[in-house]
């Protein structure tokens, strides 16, 4: 489908990645990682034709389409969510708008013996057939479909795009994307703005998509359960592995320690060969053996070991002062959106020290509950109190929106700073690994990791002792959350997480609130033990879970009711392996058929033994079918 060859990509005269060569197949799901500015989302750019490579080639197989899902998207202002999703379908409403002209004027003219009028019959029917063909029937129920996936409802169709976030609208955009069926697909982050329940339908549509997919994701879990390929960018080069993220991480250690010890050897060799050289050539009877050994020398093809980046951000989020014994007080605390309640009366008290996660599904009120607690959203009912001496520092999710694009790292935090810290910015930014000419950048020219250290980084200019993150793992690279991770068990003061991902938070709280249906429950313990509660094995199943509709129970059956069941049971066990029997039975005869037809063509018992055993078992099948639907009514 695409050939990459020898590829080499510039800015400013430094190299991003030189001579980068691997093949696009189809069926390929290739999980592109690497640290954050590594590269990732300018490589899916180039690949989608929208900016230039300075050296080497693309080859695509001629009429291969791309869909690419980018980070940032802009909208059509007044279009709702259904008009904007069927912008996927550019050839379909093209043909609506045709038809429409056709059958105005079938309905005015009345010239009907006329050869202009017959045209017209002839065009209504090429365009109804066209139409047919590429899905104009169905492609409205399909869309619909998609949506529902997602996460939309069906009230939301109607409804402005602008009058949703940006993380729904790139779910519209997703659904565009997933609605053309392209042969390549270039998704950069899809995730970060998907709850778990959408994240699994995603999966399941990504698996079985039989074009080529291409996707920058920090999500392991989603790698994993998506992708049979990863390529990693290191150092401006990459390391292609036909393995998903986690077989891929053992398979290029092993490599990596493979090497290590192969160079190590190589070096041993290479001392000792040096050592006889210097011996033996001041020898005239060892000369040619020392010359000998300086042939070998120069012969040797070094063993390289391949580059790791292993640079990690230096974090430490220190507290501000000590705060009263509560820092958080809620009473009768509610929220609403329209006639749509968020929050109906959340009672809580969080006291200092304490680290607590808010899970749940999309839209059930966890960012909008952080929001009223540093005053960014009003409260309804009810009121949120602060403590005393609490320092509130903000992460919000929406990062892109906060931060001035058309500045510098260094004016941003410079701006942000005061006469205590403006001389320590540079090196704050360095430990957020923004070093040298990186400080001089725009922010707008960041990818969205870097964005999000900037803005970690930009918090700690204020005195804090209470932190409320809000997705703070979007867009970081694996082992910049690891970093993150490990800065926050260190934290003494109370931390707020608002995440989706359970490898993050197990672990790092030690209190779950968990938001369904307008309510908060707190759940004194972890991730891990809110989802022991639930019975389950891991968060995408409790999330997956909080949707699940009530089905009303049926009653017990009665002891006439059970006999009657217990006969039909024993019945499909019988039928059962008589079917298992007919169908090895008919199976035996087919090879027998096809390894042996001029033998047995003209067999007249071996045919009627055959067509009997194909009726018999249609017959046994059928009778199963009418014994299960007996049961299911039965019970």
């Amino acid at each position: 489908m695409l050939n990459i060859h020898n590829l080499c990509v510039s800015f400013s005269g430094e190299d991003l990645f030189t001579d980068i060569t691997f093949k696009l197949n189809k069926g390929d799901r290739i999980g592109l990682i690497g640290k954050n500015g590594a590269g990732k989302s300018t490589l899916l750019k180039v690949l989608a034709n929208e900016i230039e490579y300075n050296k080497g080639t693309l080859a695509y197989e001629k009429g291969t389409t791309i869909g690419f899902l980018r980070q940032d998207i802009e909208f059509v202002i007044g279009r709702t969510i259904l008009d904007e999703a069927y912008q996927a379908f550019e050839e379909i409403k093209k043909i609506e708008g045709e038809l429409d002209e056709v059958n105005e004027q079938l309905t005015t003219r009345t010239d009907y013996e006329s050869d202009s009028y017959m045209d017209i019959i002839h065009r209504l029917e090429e365009l109804t057939t066209r139409y047919e063909i590429i899905g104009g029937y169905n492609y409205q129920a399909k869309t619909e479909k998609i949506l529902i996936g997602l996460g939309f409802k069906n009230e939301d169709f109607d409804k402005q795009t602008d009058t949703f976030s940006g993380g729904w609208r790139m779910r519209i955009e997703l659904a565009k994307l997933l609605l053309q069926n392209n042969d390549i697909l270039l998704l950069d982050e899809p995730t970060n703005h998907l709850d778990i329940e959408s994240i699994i339908w995603l999966e399941s549509f990504l698996k079985t998509y039989i074009g080529a997919v291409v996707l920058v994701s920090h999500d392991k879990m989603f790698l994993d359960n998506v992708t049979n390929r990863t390529i990693e960018i290191v150092s401006r080069r990459i390391y292609d592995y036909k393995k998903a993220y986690s077989e891929f991480l053992i398979a290029r250690q092993d490599i990596i320690d493979k090497q290590i010890a192969s160079k190590k050897n190589q070096e041993k060799e290479i001392k000792q060969k040096k050592m006889l050289i210097d011996k033996f050539k001041a020898k005239a009877s060892k000369a040619a053996m020392a010359q000998s050994l300086m042939k070998q020398l120069d012969k040797v093809k070094i063993i390289e070991v391949d580059e790791q980046d292993n640079s990690v951000m230096k974090i430490k989020f220190p507290i501000s002062r000590q705060p009263g014994k509560i820092v958080v007080e809620a009473e009768n605390v509610s929220k609403s959106y329209g006639d749509k309640n968020v929050i109906t009366s959340a009672n809580f008290m969080i006291e200092r020290g304490s680290k607590i996660a808010f899970v749940g599904q999309n839209g059930q009120g966890k960012s909008t509950l952080a929001k009223m607690m540093v005053g960014e959203s009003s409260v309804d009912g009810g009121f949120i109190k602060l403590g005393h001496n609490v320092d509130i520092g903000y992460f919000d999710q929406n990062q892109s929106e906060y931060l001035d694009g058309e500045i510098t790292l260094m004016e941003t935090m410079v701006n942000a700073a005061n006469e205590t810290n403006r001389a320590h910015v540079r090196d704050m930014l360095g430990s957020f690994l923004f070093r040298g000419d990186d400080v001089d950048k725009k922010v707008k020219v960041l990818s969205g990791g870097e964005r999000n250290r900037l803005a970690f980084c930009k918090m700690l200019l204020s005195p804090i002792n209470v932190m409320i993150l809000d997705e703070p793992t979007n867009h970081l690279d694996i082992a910049s959350k690891t970093v993150l991770k490990e800065a926050l068990l260190k934290y003494d003061g109370t931390m707020i997480v608002v995440s989706h991902d359970r490898d993050f938070l197990s672990g790092l709280v030690d209190t779950t609130y968990g938001f369904k249906d307008g309510e908060i429950k707190e759940y004194l313990g972890g991730i891990d033990y809110f989802l022991e509660q639930h019975a389950m094995d891991n968060m995408r199943e409790a999330e997956k879970r909080t949707v699940v509709k009530k089905v009303k129970e049926k009653p017990k059956a009665n002891s006439k009711n059970r006999d009657a069941i217990k006969k039909v049971e024993k019945e499909i066990k019988n039928l059962e392996n008589s079917i298992k029997r007919l169908e090895k039975e008919v199976e035996k005869m087919d090879t027998e058929l096809s390894e042996n037809y001029e033998k047995v063509k003209d067999d007249t018992k071996f045919f009627k033994k055959y067509e009997g055993n194909k009726a018999e078992l249609e017959s046994k099948q059928e009778r199963w079918f009418e014994l299960e639907e007996e049961k299911e009514n039965l019970i």
